[in-house]
């Protein structure tokens, strides 16, 4: 591959000649080569210098976006090859979204590295949009999403149905009524939501359009975790993925609403851009599916 988009990359990230040097074990006038060549070869500037800063003008934008890609391409191309003739080995970018990446993905992690050693995952964890888009731009082998994902450019699958429930603080007035309760009699509280553009907050949305409902008043948190420990101290009710709430139903944390019509049900799909795959992204994609699903049956006769 052309080392002179690795060198950049390097120099953007950085934003300093003589610390992409000192990583990429050349010397700074090494480096400054590099980065002239490659501007000589576009044709036009791609980085503005001065004696504090290394910054991005709109060209080198461009050309920073697809580098990446193109690096993403070659790694997998060469893992790809490789895996002809070894064992599952190398390293695999996984991406999911909150839910999924905190309270399902380390399990299966967990287990992937029993079976395979030798596969180096990393992980990132955004909400739905992000990871997608992070799979379109070749940034991730593989993602996981909340919710159905419609569009040609990247193949999807869903791999598993999620259930969700509205829970709130263990001595809310709530949780205190025998029988299950209509959606508008939710009409009063305040609700603790995902941000826009979080698969869990589509869902809520998708649950009040559905009900014909609008909370009267919404607090915007960016993690589930954060989300849980806002509903136990009291600040609202919310509605959670029953994954998530394992440990806190368990210990009485937490409480389910009982609401007539739920659990809410949505899927989790699996993102990936390219036809072709590595042994480690197909091992982890097995293992992932045989984990779903032996928890999944474990759920059902809970």
């Amino acid at each position: 591959m052309d080392q002179h988009l690795e060198v950049f990359i390097k120099v953007v990230e950085k934003e300093n000649f003589s610390k992409a040097a000192e990583e990429l074990h050349m010397t700074q006038p090494a480096v400054s080569q590099y980065i002239r060549a490659l501007e000589e070869t576009i044709g036009t500037r791609l980085l503005e210098r001065s004696n504090k800063f290394v910054r991005l003008n709109k060209a080198g934008e461009i050309v920073y976006h697809h580098a990446k890609e193109i690096v993403a391409l070659y790694t997998k191309m060469h893992y790809l090859v490789d895996d002809l003739t070894n064992n599952a080995s190398g390293p695999i970018a996984i991406g999911a979204s909150y839910t999924f990446g905190e309270y399902i993905l380390p399990h299966i992690i967990a287990r992937m590295q029993l079976q395979s050693p030798l596969i180096s995952p990393t992980i990132k964890i955004h909400n739905t949009k992000e990871i997608i888009d992070l799979v379109s731009s070749y940034q991730l082998d593989i993602g996981v999403i909340e919710g159905v994902f419609k569009d040609d450019s990247l193949n999807a699958e869903i791999v598993s149905e999620d259930k969700m429930v509205i829970v709130a603080a263990p001595h809310h007035h709530l949780l205190k009524k025998k029988n299950e309760i209509d959606f508008s009699e939710l009409a009063g509280e305040t609700w603790i939501l995902r941000e826009k553009g979080s698969g869990t907050r589509e869902a809520a949305d998708n649950l009040f359009q559905l009900n014909e409902f609008a909370p009267g008043k919404i607090m915007e948190f960016g993690s589930t975790q954060l989300i849980k420990e806002s509903v136990e101290a009291g600040l609202g009710i919310s509605l959670v993925s029953r994954w998530a709430l394992d440990k806190e139903l368990a210990n009485g944390y937490l409480g389910e609403v009982q609401v007539r019509g739920l659990p809410f049900k949505r899927n989790f799909s699996i993102l990936t851009r390219s036809l072709f795959q590595t042994k480690a992204l197909k091992v982890f994609i097995e293992t992932l599916r045989e984990y779903v699903a032996s928890a999944g049956h474990e759920r059902k006769h809970l």
